[in-house]
């Protein structure tokens, strides 16, 4: 196999004082994680598990006084952690690129979209002039699809919907030509029918340019869409790693299969309540001895209390973090059919 594009080894994040009652908050615990080229990597779990504070370490947006990162983090044979300076500015935007959340924040609301997109072309390619960057300012539009491009580039964001603003985005973060691009929740903000759009586009701008892409969200049915493997996180942990088709077929952790049964809104009958998941998410300035699921796993026993679970290898490429990978005939959660997948 070539060298992968990310390699992440045991990456711990850190915020100091930020729980309850001033603890640190150990955020993201041991990840490890690899994306090859021209790849699409799925996080998904609930809100807090850690997925966001992973990926904003990927371009060191963690304010360095409250934040301590032990482990590894590599982007195309580059130390991200040891990143400073000039040399930092140089690797946002040109190696590696984001695609926020609420692009109504990210974009700066005083100047135009065309101009923040030339500034950053001009920034990481001086030899650029502003003609040749409004030019490629403009096909990029083109390329993600806004009509009336020469109109829109001179538009402010607020003038612009939030299904443009988000493809605003995009050619933003594609602009340099990144060879990673990181999408944080990318279609949360928007309707139903603008997130298909908008993932649609992701997918196929992707395959064109042979991006390798780390996508974050808590909606497992997006991921199915746009990933080609996906990794599940619970209280900062990955807990099962797979191939799309692996964690759909065969999910073999209780959180996985809850996270399924969730979306299984096509298969219910009338009259049957969706499955739900019970209690809450631990507090990650207290987090227990053992895994952090078993509170809230149905198939828990006393080891799960005391001793955090191995990596269990299931299948080639397909990973779960639990002491009961065993029990696969359970019937704790409904999960997805097969047909889903075609």
């Amino acid at each position: 196999m070539s060298e992968a594009l990310v390699d992440i080894r045991n990456l711990q994040v850190t915020f100091a004082g930020s729980g309850a009652a001033g603890q640190p908050v150990r955020a993201v615990s041991d990840v490890s994680l690899s994306v090859q080229r021209g790849e699409v990597l799925a996080l998904i779990g609930e809100s807090g598990s850690g997925k966001s504070v992973t990926l904003r370490t990927l371009l060191k947006l963690h304010p360095e006084r409250r934040t301590t990162i032990t482990g590894q983090v590599q982007v195309a044979g580059t130390d991200v952690l040891a990143l400073k300076g000039r040399a930092l500015a140089d690797y946002r935007g040109k190696t590696t690129a984001m695609i926020f959340q609420e692009p109504l924040l990210a974009l700066d609301p005083v100047y135009t979209v065309g101009a923040q997109i030339t500034e950053a072309i001009r920034r990481h390619e001086p030899g650029v002039s502003a003609a040749q960057a409004q030019a490629r300012a403009l096909a990029l539009f083109e390329q993600v699809r806004i009509p009336s491009p020469e109109r829109r580039l001179a538009a402010y964001p607020h003038e612009m919907s939030g299904g443009m603003r988000q493809r605003a985005m995009i050619a933003l973060a594609l602009a340099c030509r990144p060879q990673l691009l990181l999408a944080d929740e990318p279609t949360t903000a928007l309707d139903a029918t603008v997130q298909i759009q908008v993932l649609l586009l992701l997918r196929e701008l992707q395959q064109q340019l042979g991006l390798g892409v780390i996508f974050v969200t808590h909606d497992i049915g997006a991921a199915v869409e746009v990933a080609d493997r996906i990794a599940v996180m619970y209280a900062g942990r990955i807990v099962e790693e797979g191939t799309v088709r692996q964690l759909i077929r065969s999910p073999r952790h209780p959180y996985t299969q809850a996270l399924l049964a969730s979306r299984q809104h096509g298969a219910m009958v009338r009259g049957q309540r969706l499955p739900t998941l019970g209690g809450s998410p631990p507090d990650l300035a207290a987090l227990p001895p053992g895994c952090a699921f078993a509170a809230r796993c149905p198939l828990a026993q006393s080891r799960c209390l005391e001793a955090l679970p191995p990596d269990v290898p299931l299948a080639p490429g397909h990973v779960a973090r639990c002491h009961r990978t065993d029990a696969t005939g359970a019937e704790s959660f409904v999960t997805l059919p097969a047909a889903s997948l075609e």
